[in-house]
């Protein structure tokens, strides 16, 4: 988290996917559609690209980020893409693949990735000074109507998953609050942000449900950072240095 970073702009594609970018630089995660057209306005202006893909469902990996590659530096993958026929339009010598707690840094990025509960992996991303948590399918996955066994599986898997999270600090945190899960749709999210330093959350995977917005027990006293709740494609906002959502 350095002095001086430059502010980020964050667009909105479709589900978990994201571009956030600088002046000259973008990353993307999980651009399986991009109605608006984001990313493709965005190339012009940009030198640096890069493109994380948390895992292999249809609703987060599309083969088509192959055309990008005249302007990627390189594609984060988790390694269940590998088993995606498609996954292959993609150029090998740009593609990083990630198993769970892998790590990759350069000059100018470093990934590291984390461990899902449902397929693939999240990443923890530092660049431009900033550190961005993007969760994936990570998520505490409370469905009501399922048996108690399997909701306590799936609160076990996803606590075990926290203590590999705790107290990691991250600028800016995408996080599922999915709103098939009904009341347990910020679950994951709230513990998440009680359990790490996040200094800015985006919610996400929650297509065709309103916008979400903080309980009221949601953060812990003194503990309140700012939220951002996209539901539109091409939404954007913006973070300053100061860890603020401006429009």
């Amino acid at each position: 988290m350095t002095a001086g970073k430059e502010p980020l702009a964050i667009t909105y594609l479709l589900n978990s996917g994201f571009l956030v970018r600088g002046a000259r630089w973008g990353l993307v995660f999980d651009d399986f559609q991009d109605p608006a057209g984001a990313v493709d306005k965005a190339l012009p202006e940009l030198d640096e690209l890069y493109i994380f893909v948390s895992h292999a469902h249809f609703d987060h990996f599309n083969p088509d980020i192959a055309r990008y590659a005249k302007k990627v530096r390189r594609y984060f993958l988790s390694r269940d893409v590998a088993g995606v026929l498609s996954s292959r339009r993609i150029p090998a010598a740009q593609v990083t693949w990630l198993d769970v707690y892998d790590a990759y840094e350069d000059a100018r990025i470093k990934v590291t990735s984390f461990a899902s509960t449902d397929e693939g992996t999240s990443f923890a991303v530092s660049f431009g000074g900033w550190r961005i948590f993007h969760a994936g399918d990570f998520n505490w996955w409370h469905w009501a109507e399922d048996t108690p066994d399997n909701i306590g599986f799936a609160r076990n898997g996803f606590m075990k998953q926290m203590k590999r999270l705790d107290g990691e600090a991250f600028d800016l945190a995408f996080f599922p609050a999915d709103g098939r899960l009904e009341e347990a749709r910020s679950w994951g999210a709230k513990e998440f942000c009680r359990r790490t330093d996040t200094r800015a959350l985006v919610t996400m995977h929650s297509v065709g449900y309103p916008r979400w917005q903080p309980e009221p027990d949601f953060f812990l006293p003194g503990r309140e950072i700012p939220c951002w709740s996209p539901v539109t494609p091409g939404e954007r906002r913006y973070l300053t240095q100061g860890g603020k959502f401006t429009e």
